[in-house]
């Protein structure tokens, strides 16, 4: 298969909305984010990006389906509850740019996907004037029995894209998982990187 990478950025972002929206709600329902998406406030997540000038949304595409994306936006335009944490913790968001959401559909991982993702993403922080670079994954208990058979986390993958875990680094997050008729809060923690 083969998978071509695309940035794009502004009003270009809007044609792609519905498909990221789909794909967002597919891909986070899964194991371990488990997330119960409402299709409305998918789109109008996905077309705040749009609205954001210095905003980037990473698009993998075969032909012309979109099967991947990856978001990337500086950190003072991003979700209060992550600029809430870094300033808590005496850091700067004014500093930092923030990965939001990064998924691609099952058949087209393990392809070298994800580093083009974070390749791309880098290039844009660094085009932004960006030196540092993070985002935030949720926290799942080893044990949970929910957790499918084989599942194999991404740790690895990020410290070998030269990503620090900062177990002490968190914010909250509130969602419904699936099955449930209420939201739920949600633990994440961050994981940082200089560009320099």
């Amino acid at each position: 298969m083969s998978i071509a990478i695309e940035t794009v950025t502004g009003a270009a972002l809007l044609p792609h909305v519905p498909a990221l929206s789909r794909l967002r709600a597919e891909v986070f329902a899964e194991w371990p984010y488990l997330y119960d998406a409402d299709p409305a406030e998918e789109a109008k997540y996905m077309a705040h990006y749009a609205d954001d000038p210095r905003a980037a949304i990473v698009l993998a595409k075969e032909g012309e389906e979109v099967v991947g994306a990856a978001s990337a936006q500086p950190m003072a335009s991003t979700h209060p509850e992550v600029r809430a944490a870094f300033l808590e913790a005496g850091l700067d968001p004014g500093e930092w740019c923030y990965f939001g959401e990064s998924v691609l559909r099952a058949p087209w991982r393990g392809q070298g996907v994800g580093v083009r993702f974070f390749e791309a993403r880098e290039a844009h922080a660094r085009a932004l004037g960006f030196a540092k670079a993070c985002f935030c994954a949720v926290i799942r208990n080893a044990n949970d029995p929910r957790k499918p058979a084989g599942y194999a986390p991404l740790d690895g993958f990020w410290r070998r894209r030269g990503y620090l875990h900062q177990p002490t680094l968190t914010c909250l997050f509130r969602w419904r998982e699936r099955g449930d008729s209420f939201e739920t809060p949600h633990l994440l923690s961050f994981w940082t990187k200089s560009l320099a």
